[in-house]
């Protein structure tokens, strides 16, 4: 019997599956997670920041603003009491008058103000502090023109309530010349006519210019300016005035000048971002937050400061 031996079909191999083409950059499991992380710990350095520098602007900065209007007032009714205080554009040395000294007091009974100190500049810096003395006019009480600016909402908002004062009140300047009163002749705004100047050799007008926008935080939009106009017939004599200032001490003005420091401040933010994001890979959340935050908060404030000066000097 002869056997017949039948060959068995060889498997045929499978055709191998295509891989899909892999692209430039393949994204690993964990970098989405980093991702989430760094845009988390962003957004929230951010709220803290915000969050402080309105809280900055309309709470703590009156505080602030009280403590340097205390400082002020100590220092101002000592230079009366010695006859050292400032009497015009030079001080009893005969040196310019520093920017941001204490040159005159306001007290204004209708609306509650007394012994409201007024430094000398009216740029944003200067008036964080109380109201300012534009010194391109007269001091206060001296013959002539004198113009004052306030902050109206923010920094303790030492002029938010002017815009309520009406023609009759009075407005009662002390400065190293003596005790001046003045009566209000007009509250307008821009556009409004401009009532006469008062004449005569002893003829003074007090003009006290804040922000248009009243309120907590309506006074937070830049506008236009609100004026009081204040006469007296009995001022002292002039005592002169500087030619000219820069553009940041006229209303509305903001100064420039902080921004190489803001820059700063917004690359330390930067790195503070990173900071977080990175020591919430190795450490608790809460731990982490519980540092940063402090440092945050002291970046803000300091932030603040800087962004006020950007900001128009009457708001």
């Amino acid at each position: 019997m002869s056997a017949t031996l039948t060959a068995s079909p060889s498997p045929q191999a499978k055709p191998a599956r295509a891989r899909p083409p892999r692209s430039a950059r393949e994204i690993r499991p964990g970098e989405a997670g980093e991702s989430l992380a760094l845009a988390s710990s962003a957004l929230t350095v951010v709220a803290i920041v915000c969050l402080w520098m309105l809280m900055q602007m309309l709470v703590l900065g009156q505080l602030s603003e009280h403590r340097a209007q205390h400082l002020l007032y100590g220092q101002l009714r000592g230079e009366l009491a010695v006859e050292t205080a400032p009497m015009g554009p030079l001080d009893y040395n005969s040196k310019p008058v520093v920017e941001g000294s204490p040159v005159a007091m306001l007290s204004i009974p209708a609306i509650g103000i007394s012994d409201l100190v007024v430094v000398d500049g009216t740029a944003s810096g200067d008036l964080l502090n109380g109201p300012g003395h534009l010194r391109t006019t007269q001091m206060p009480g001296e013959a002539g023109l004198s113009v004052v600016m306030g902050r109206a909402a923010t920094y303790g908002a030492p002029f938010g309530r002017i815009n309520q004062l009406r023609p009759g009140d009075t407005i009662e300047a002390l400065s190293q010349e003596g005790e001046v009163t003045y009566t209000v002749k007009d509250v307008r705004r821009n556009g409004d006519p401009i009532p006469p100047a008062p004449t005569g050799a002893t003829g003074g007008r007090l003009m006290l210019i804040t922000g248009a926008n009243h309120g907590f935080l309506s006074g937070l939009r830049p506008g236009t300016s609100l004026y009081v106009d204040a006469d007296t017939k009995k001022a002292t004599p002039a005592g002169g005035a500087f030619a000219s200032v820069s553009p940041a001490e006229f209303p509305m003005g903001h100064d420039t000048a902080g921004l190489p420091l803001l820059a700063l401040l917004l690359a330390i933010l930067g790195g503070l971002v990173l900071a977080v994001s990175i020591a919430r890979r190795h450490f608790r959340a809460a731990l982490v937050w519980l540092v940063a935050a402090p440092v945050a908060i002291a970046l803000a404030w300091a932030m603040t400061d800087q962004v006020m000066r950007l900001l128009p000097n009457l708001m």
